[in-house]
């Protein structure tokens, strides 16, 4: 596993990113925020890589600090936060969490539509467009602690799309292998960008 994904510092020792750190670490368990700090530096490593802007950069980074803000909430809570839209999601309350995170950094006072838009495309993927959401899409199935997705990882700091394509082709085949339903925004998404190409 190559470490230059580490050359990143920690975003919550940065005074912009900071504040929502210690707000995260009050909503989540101490294994789901250092997972969120490993998609953070992660996710700029591959921004940098790709040559973001530095506001795509510092963007970046806040959404993927944020992307898990709601994981461990509990049914109840992430209904209040992110209403179910379909059965699925009345089924699956786990499934909203994007969306709920969405909420949450709302009310933190988050107002950037990248960000916003990557947290809550995190879970069932974003459009091609949305370099930010790519970024971190690709950083949360990919960050080593997960110990799969390398070699995503890796094309991600060379061909951001591709990597992307990848990733989402990853994500609905293991669902499907494992007999669960894709929900419809990620196969609306995986169909516009990986079906006419892989």
């Amino acid at each position: 596993m190559s470490n230059t994904i580490f050359t990143v510092n920690s975003p919550c020792h940065r005074a912009s990113i900071a504040p929502y750190c210690q707000r995260l670490k009050v909503m989540v368990k101490p294994h789901r925020f250092e997972h969120c700090v490993r998609v953070s530096i992660l996710a700029e490593s591959i921004a940098r890589a790709n040559n973001f802007s530095e506001s795509e950069i510092r963007a970046t980074a806040l959404a993927g600090i944020l992307h898990d803000a709601a994981r461990d909430v509990s049914a109840r809570e992430m209904f209040e936060l992110a209403p179910p839209e379909t059965e699925l999601e009345e089924k699956h309350f786990l499934t909203l969490h994007g969306r709920a995170s969405r909420t949450l950094a709302e009310r933190w006072g988050i107002n950037d539509t990248r960000v916003l838009d990557a947290i809550e495309g995190h879970v069932f993927g974003v459009t091609p467009t949305n370099r930010v959401g790519m970024a971190v899409y690709i950083a949360d199935v990919s960050e080593p602690a997960r110990g799969v997705n390398e070699d995503i990882r890796e094309l991600a700091m060379r061909n951001l799309f591709r990597a992307y394509q990848y990733a989402l082709d990853s994500k609905v085949r293991y669902l499907r292998s494992r007999g669960k339903v894709v929900h419809p925004t990620t196969l609306q998404v995986y169909e516009e960008i990986c079906q006419p190409a892989l």
